[in-house]
């Protein structure tokens, strides 16, 4: 048996955490005591460790709830249930990932394309690109006294 501190402490988190699992439904503790106090079994160490592993791999509160449904009724389950959930949210974090990844892109762009002195951003390259189209990013005015070397270095523009 374990109160609130002790449990949190064992599972390196912060009794809030377990409190707001309890306020969301997906953690409760089995008894308490008569002065209040939360009181939680082992059993429900292992449910607490399974939210913490679930939500390290990055499910949802939604979705660690309804894995949970299904870890307490495994019989009425199938495998390909729960490969589904893992596999669309699999295929979540891919699309976030390849959107990153155009960020990413996108900002290399941006940067190349400007000197980064420190003349006035009146004709920032940046400024220009997101007021028009990120698609055709151009060199900062020549008009800075740079070394033009630095401005071919930088700005491989698109279009």
């Amino acid at each position: 048996m374990y109160r609130i501190g002790e449990l949190a402490k064992q599972c390196e988190v912060k009794a809030d955490t377990l409190r707001f699992y309890e306020k969301h439904g997906l953690l409760s503790p089995s008894s308490r005591t008569d002065s209040g106090y939360r009181i939680y079994t082992e059993a429900d160490a292992e449910r607490l460790r399974f939210i913490l592993r679930a939500k390290a791999v990055g499910f949802t509160l939604a979705e660690i709830s309804e894995l949970l449904s299904i870890e307490l009724d495994k019989s009425n389950w199938a495998c390909a249930d729960v490969k589904g959930m893992v596999d669309s949210k699999l295929a979540h974090v891919e699309a976030k990932i390849a959107e990153l990844k155009y960020f990413q892109v996108s900002l290399q762009r941006l940067s190349a394309a400007c000197c980064g002195g420190p003349e006035s951003a009146e004709h920032c390259s940046i400024l220009e690109a997101l007021e028009t189209n990120t698609d055709n990013i151009k060199c900062e005015n020549h008009d800075h006294h740079h070394d033009d070397s630095q401005y071919t270095k930088n700005c491989q523009s698109k279009g």
